[in-house]
């Protein structure tokens, strides 16, 4: 039912992104990242875990953040000013996240065979790729009276986006981060506050945790992963 409703959310996203209203659009499928992050959780919790299940969480991911995001996207800042560059760059997104989908299947089903941690990705997961792609949009619904930025260059940073997502870049993946039973007042104090900042200032909170996000993954990557490898 989550992920149904997270495609629907996908699927209407659009559908404002047509008709311009982008903070909207923006809304729906960030309700849809969020729903992609509860389907999962919530059925092996249930114990209710299915390979159907699973494939159509795959095909929910491919529309949202394969297809909606970057059409949004599309439709905010490229397809007035270098219309076909900006449709290539919506293709190239939309390619690299179906193809780093597929990679995750295969290796998902091998580290199952071969008992896998999953402590890292490899490469930018789609959701994440997605709200990354999104910055641009979050920065100017931040500042108001913002122009839109030069298409060429929301053009070339999504493609940027899209090649993090096939590289072979080790991501922290955050499923094996364990929070002792001392430290976790602070984390539910913090992510109160988190809470809060997401209500109350929607587009600086998304832009903070974007640049947070991609801080963590280069100190994890630099500093954790060489570790893991090595031991």
């Amino acid at each position: 039912m989550l992920t149904v409703a997270a495609i629907c959310a996908g699927v209407t996203a659009i559908r404002m992104g047509v008709q311009g209203d982008y903070v909207r659009a923006v809304q729906l499928l960030l309700i849809a990242g969020v729903l992609d992050g509860l389907d999962g959780r919530l059925a092996r919790l249930l114990r209710s875990s299915s390979a159907m299940g699973a494939e159509l969480d795959s095909l929910a991911d491919f529309l949202n953040f394969g297809v909606a995001a970057p059409l949004v996207v599309y439709y905010w800042g490229l397809q007035d000013v270098a219309r076909q560059a900006g449709w290539i760059a919506v293709l190239f997104f939309a390619v690299c996240c179906v193809m780093r989908l597929a990679r995750f299947n295969v290796s998902a089903k091998s580290e199952d065979t071969k008992g896998g941690s999953g402590a890292y990705f490899e490469g930018l997961p789609s959701p994440a790729g997605a709200l990354l792609a999104m910055l641009p949009m979050f920065v100017t619904f931040a500042i108001p009276g913002m122009s839109t930025p030069p298409a060429p260059l929301i053009g070339l940073y999504m493609a940027g986006v899209g090649l993090l997502m096939i590289s072979p870049v080790p991501i922290w993946s955050f499923k094996k981060t364990k929070i002792s039973r001392e430290n976790v007042k602070y984390f539910l104090l913090g992510f109160a506050c988190v809470a809060a900042a997401l209500v109350l200032f929607t587009w600086a909170a998304l832009i903070v945790m974007c640049l947070a996000y991609v801080a963590i993954v280069i100190w994890a990557s630099l500093i954790w992963y060489p570790k893991d490898r090595s031991g």
